[in-house]
């Protein structure tokens, strides 16, 4: 892709390290690319899996944003660049849909010249991510084809505590059916109930669906770098908070919805105040407690 950046950006020309081991530089680089002809590098050899992993033998110390930052600065301080990248996910219920699993995919810039953090987050329930239990490949069937497997990769491991377990025994990365049969035979000969446990394979590069969402969430944070303060002119412009009560198109009260965006910068405290993005100036009598308390 050809850059359609000018030179007069701030980021033009520079370079920014991407703290990652699961080549997200595929996912992330292209947008940084073409919207500030901002180029990527991966500094070879880090081990971001120290900060936690998806299998959990090594859990994540801290809130996501706090991994994702404790990333980008172990990229920075490998390639002794001054603009970091990083990106950090997590499964868990959708906030707006309990029932569903969502991945929510954080994505930070962090620039030490400036003194500043940005960060985009998305949250999507298209990634693909379930576990099953079983004592042969012949009982799963419909759980391979409903993981997408082959084209999604699978960690097996015994059903047990995963305190119990060495590394040698949580098997990751299985994207073959000869491999999954034997990884299966292995984990339910050590488990005490004779089980194998099953679970999708959440690392990027073992999961297109997830791939995806990091992409749409590499766009949004280029599109954010690419804007600049119009009071201070630092790259990162954009929404930084909501004011809720929305107007009911019934009786014109106050409901919890969105009435307006606030745009900010990440440097200095200048806000604008805008009317919702999608247009809407009035919320459904269904969402408001006094026409339907």
């Amino acid at each position: 892709m050809r850059s359609q950046c000018t030179s007069k950006h701030p980021y033009a020309g520079r370079t920014a390290v991407l703290a990652t081991k699961h080549g997200k530089e595929r996912q992330i680089a292209p947008f940084l690319r073409v919207a500030l002809d901002l180029q990527v590098s991966v500094p070879p050899d880090l081990d971001t899996d120290l900060l936690g992993t998806f299998s959990g033998e090594l859990p994540r110390q801290g809130s996501p944003i706090q991994v994702a930052l404790q990333k980008a600065r172990m990229g920075m301080w490998a390639s002794g660049l001054t603009l970091g990248l990083a990106n950090e996910g997590s499964f868990g219920p959708h906030p707006a849909f309990p029932m569903l699993i969502a991945d929510t995919e954080i994505l930070v810039f962090v620039d030490d010249e400036r003194g500043i953090q940005v960060q985009e987050v998305l949250v999507s329930e298209q990634a693909i991510a379930a576990q099953c239990t079983t004592r042969s490949l012949d009982e799963i069937a419909p759980f391979l084809e409903r993981v997408l497997f082959p084209s999604h990769g699978l960690i097996v491991r015994p059903l047990t505590a995963l305190a119990t377990l060495s590394p040698d025994q949580i098997i990751k990365g299985i994207t073959d059916t000869a491999t999954l049969a034997r990884a299966i035979e292995q984990s339910a000969a050590l488990s005490p109930d004779k089980l194998a446990h099953i679970e999708t394979d959440l690392r990027a590069n073992m999961n297109p669906t997830r791939r995806r969402i990091i992409r749409r969430v590499a766009a949004c944070l280029a599109r954010r770098l690419a804007r600049l303060c119009p009071q201070c002119a630092t790259p990162g412009w954009g929404q930084v908070d909501v004011v809720c009560g929305l107007p009911c198109e019934w009786c014109g009260g106050a409901t919890a919805l969105v009435r307006e965006e606030i745009s900010g910068c990440p440097s200095c405290s200048y806000r604008e105040y805008t009317p919702r993005s999608d247009h809407k100036r009035t919320a459904p009598a269904a969402q408001c407690p006094f026409c339907n308390p």
